[in-house]
């Protein structure tokens, strides 16, 4: 089988695409390709600043390219509210959601509500996120929710009796368990849409090991150190890493609840591929649990 590029992406003309976290690694590369095939992308990015630059960056490469920067800080859940429902005031169209800002491995910190903040950020504003705009995705032509993950869920838990590390912080087991949290939000919400008959597809995307600013911008001392070197020695591109994102939002074969990753040994690097999540993360159980929970903390109940 011939291994899927961004050569293979279909016209997008037409389509409105949110991407999280898009000024900069897999969610800029994400924006460049998914403009380069006629997408409007709406650029979620915290610092706009940073995101007016990144999309002049891709205007230069493709012409007439349809962009609209959009501030969005993750780690403020009132924000993220008044984020969606300005979106939804506008009636933005929204077809795709790419759940793809995420922080990395920092030392114990909180976000303004006073959750732990990968778990914050990683996942309670996505869930926020989405469960605001299922309106409008509902009306989107074929939409989908993409969720960013790790091959690092397969380490994680949630800590449902220390969800803030207060007792006890591990900066890579609370990035586990925030990208744990993010395979069970996204096949929750897989099996949510389907008992209500809803078209939208849930899918679940991860980068393998790609190089990005991510491993660079949340660990600190030894741990930036060895993210460093490994990012040279060991890391493939955020193009690469990029295409199972690309693959999860434009391929017409992906279904809602399946899992793209790299085809690569340990699924680290290669072309986009369909994996499978932990045993764990596919307990509906847990699941519906985690889900309340998330009800719970981001004061919504996303209506499907």
């Amino acid at each position: 089988m011939t291994p899927w590029t961004a050569e293979n992406i279909l016209d997008q003309s037409g389509r409105t695409i949110l991407v999280t976290g898009a000024n900069s690694g897999l969610g800029y590369v994400t924006s460049l390709e998914l403009a380069r095939r006629g997408a409007r992308v709406l650029m979620a990015v915290r610092d706009e600043a940073k995101g007016r630059q990144a999309a002049e960056r891709i205007r230069s490469q493709v012409r007439g390219a349809r962009l609209d920067v959009r501030r969005l800080d993750l780690a403020d859940l009132d924000q993220v509210k008044a984020f969606a429902r300005g979106l939804l005031a506008e009636r933005m169209p929204v077809d795709v959601l790419v759940n793809n800002a995420g922080i990395m491995m920092p030392p114990r910190s909180l976000t303004r509500q006073g959750y732990e903040l990968q778990f914050g950020v990683n996942h309670l504003a996505h869930f926020t996120l989405t469960g605001l705009l299922l309106e409008r995705l509902k009306a989107g032509r074929d939409p989908r929710v993409v969720t960013v993950s790790s091959d690092l869920h397969k380490r994680g838990s949630i800590h449902f009796d220390d969800l803030d590390g207060a007792k006890r912080y591990g900066r890579v087991a609370f990035y586990a368990q925030s990208k744990f949290a993010n395979v069970l939000f996204g096949l929750e919400l897989d099996r949510r849409l389907r008992s209500a008959g809803l078209p939208i597809r849930s899918v679940l995307a991860h980068p393998g090991y790609s190089a990005t600013n991510l491993q660079l911008s949340g660990p600190t001392g030894l741990l930036h150190l060895f993210m460093r070197i490994g990012n040279r020695l060991l890391a493939q591109s955020a193009e690469m890493g990029a295409l199972n994102l690309l693959y999860a939002a434009t391929a017409p074969d992906v279904e809602s609840g399946q899992f793209i990753g790299p085809d690569g040994r340990n699924e680290m690097k290669g072309h986009p591929t369909f994996v499978q999540p932990v045993a764990a993360a596919r307990d509906a159980e847990l699941a519906r649990k985690f889900w309340e929970l998330s009800e719970r903390l981001s004061g919504i109940s996303p209506s499907l």
